[in-house]
């Protein structure tokens, strides 16, 4: 599995706006924000790199002021952290990531007649929907950005992202909150070589523990393998958003380094 997620990551940042190709590497750059996040390289799976191609990556990102940071499968290009390090990059994180195919995704239980008679505050009761109008994206990002805690400000290039992911062949859904806001939600990049990517899971820190993580993320799987996926794959930040993708059909497969060079 770990070559097909690497492959992906591959084809998903040449999807980015600016993307270079530069000694084994792609890069995603997105002149829209200076994020690191958004803004990183990932090798081409069984890349052989030397020092002259890292040295050419790391300019790559100096001469647009940006920090030099890779996320990768390592199992899928083994020689790339060797001389990386020796460049001086160092581990930011390892991450491990869940996979679900067709054959495990459990759906979580969607209300039925009985929803109306649960409380208008139990957003568990209502559907996930997928965001129509500029308003409902500028809520779904507001909406992550209040879940990460600030990782990343809400913003108008924000909102434009999500919109293309889903106007791109990926999706965005969100669970309302009884404001008519979005209480959490999460996207997934379009599929490529197979799978795909749900990323940035997230729900307000008031509506969280109501199944609304495990009810959209099951959501875009589904959507996905409506599309033709193979696999979804994901990321998970702890023990507790792990178990929630455990029960729609996520298991363990393999890990993913994150690596960054410093001033």
């Amino acid at each position: 599995m770990g070559t097909d997620v690497q492959s992906f990551a591959v084809a998903n940042l040449r999807r980015r706006p600016a993307a270079v190709q530069t000694g084994g590497f792609v890069i995603g750059f997105d002149p829209g924000t200076t994020s690191p996040y958004i803004n990183y390289a990932t090798p081409e799976p069984g890349a052989r790199p030397d020092g002259r191609d890292v040295a050419a990556l790391v300019e790559a990102f100096r001469e647009r002021g940006l920090k030099p940071r890779l996320e990768f499968a390592p199992d899928a290009a083994p020689a790339v952290e060797p001389v990386l390090r020796q460049a001086g990059f160092t581990t930011e994180a390892v991450h491990e990531y869940l996979v679900c195919t067709p054959a495990t995704l459990t759906m979580p239980s969607m209300p039925g007649p009985a929803a109306a008679a649960r409380p208008a505050s139990d957003v568990a009761a209502h559907f996930v929907e997928t965001p129509s109008t500029d308003e409902e994206y500028a809520s779904v990002d507001a909406a992550l950005s209040e879940a990460f805690e600030g990782m990343y400000d809400s913003s108008p290039e924000g909102v434009a992202r999500l919109r293309r992911t889903q106007e791109g062949g990926g999706a965005v859904r969100f669970v309302r909150s009884p404001d008519g806001l979005c209480a959490g939600g999460a996207s997934c990049s379009a599929p490529a070589v197979g799978t795909s990517e749900v990323g940035g899971v997230g729900t307000r820190p008031a509506f969280r523990g109501r199944g609304i993580a495990s009810a959209v993320t099951a959501a875009l799987a589904g959507t996905m393998f409506a599309q033709g996926a193979r696999s979804v794959w994901l990321e998970y930040s702890g023990e507790g958003s792990r178990r929630v993708y455990e029960r729609v059909g996520f298991t363990p497969q393999g890990t993913r380094l994150y690596m960054s060079l410093e001033s």
